[in-house]
């Protein structure tokens, strides 16, 4: 209900919406609008309203509240339920225990900031508060266990085309799911599954955003390697607009994964890949493992690289971590 108030009240900027005209809309008493309107204020909100005028909203602030990341979301299913939280150790962490007790797909993880935050390859991953979107995916998908990496490309589609829309930042992917601008990394992707022989129970898809990050809150070994889209682009974006252009991507790319059409998805990918065609090392993510060189040719159904190795043979590269050559872009 207090994403319906907002969402009046954002369509009549400017022009005080009575108590009366509220009620009216949401079928509630005056006294309930009052009491959403006093819970939207104590969240953040600069709602202006006096008996003879009416209420206002003053500017919209960079809140990441469930009301304002389902405010004009256009989904069915991803974000029907948000749960925000301000600090937890790890949104996929939550997302993943409140799986285990049945929540529903499509439930949404959000946090101000993660105290134990991680990506791929078990590294940490940089989550300052208030600057960055943090949040997890909870996805149920009737897939067998080898094709739920498909999701990860999806994901990264999703992320980068809902960058691009809200931003003037030409990100591109680096295979797997790195988000990068610039040459250097702006997101990062980190899907987890929990199944066992028979089916999948959940798949929680985390995605990690640098928006507003200053490149002073990163830690000193990665400032020369992460970048935001406030550093790329020369000022703020608006963190809950990205997390709704977020939402709808990657339920429509899960859609067409789930009816067959990959394919598109696939093509998406190829078309905002910095990894394509490029001379690539690929160093390994088992000991023990080889490093590999060569030229990055497509990608596959699976999500797998393949590598054009400098004998002509093609290397199918399931797993690995992608060094661009002669450098990053």
């Amino acid at each position: 209900m207090r994403a319906r108030i907002l969402e009046i009240l954002r369509e009549n900027r400017g022009r005080p919406v009575s108590g009366e005209e509220l009620a009216r809309a949401l079928g509630l008493s005056r006294t309930s609008v009052w009491k959403h309107v006093t819970a939207l204020r104590r969240a953040g909100y600069p709602i202006e309203g006096s008996p003879r005028r009416g209420y206002v909203l003053e500017s919209v602030p960079d809140l990441l509240t469930a009301e304002e990341i389902r405010s004009g979301l256009a989904t069915e299913v991803l974000g029907r339920q948000v749960e925000v939280r301000q600090s937890v150790s790890s949104t996929n962490d939550l997302a993943k225990e409140r799986a285990r007790r049945g929540a529903p797909e499509g439930l949404v993880v959000v946090a101000e900031e993660q105290t134990a935050g991680r990506g791929r390859l078990g590294r940490a991953w940089a989550s300052p508060p208030g600057v960055g979107l943090w949040m997890s995916v909870l996805l149920r998908p009737p897939l067998p266990a080898p094709e739920v990496a498909r999701l990860t490309l999806a994901a990264a589609v999703a992320v980068a085309e809902a960058v691009r829309a809200v931003s003037d930042v030409p990100c591109g992917i680096k295979w797997p799911n790195d988000v990068v601008a610039g040459g250097r990394k702006l997101c990062g992707i980190l899907t987890e599954i929990e199944a066992d022989w028979e089916r999948v129970h959940f798949v929680v898809v985390g995605i990690g955003v640098n928006v507003n990050t200053p490149a002073a809150a990163f830690p000193p070994e990665i400032r020369e390697s992460a970048t935001s889209i406030r550093i790329e682009q020369g000022r703020p974006a608006p963190r809950a607009a990205l997390a709704r252009a977020i939402l709808a991507g990657l339920e429509h790319a899960y859609r067409e994964t789930l009816a067959g059409r990959f394919d598109g998805v696939l093509a998406r990918w190829r078309a905002l890949s910095v990894t394509l065609g490029r001379p690539v090392r690929i160093l390994p993510v088992a000991e023990g493992q080889p490093a590999l060189a060569g030229v990055a040719e497509d990608v596959d159904g699976d999500g797998a690289l393949l590598l054009r190795l400098p004998d002509g043979r093609l290397h199918r590269v399931l797993a690995g971590e992608v060094s661009l050559r002669p450098a990053d872009t």
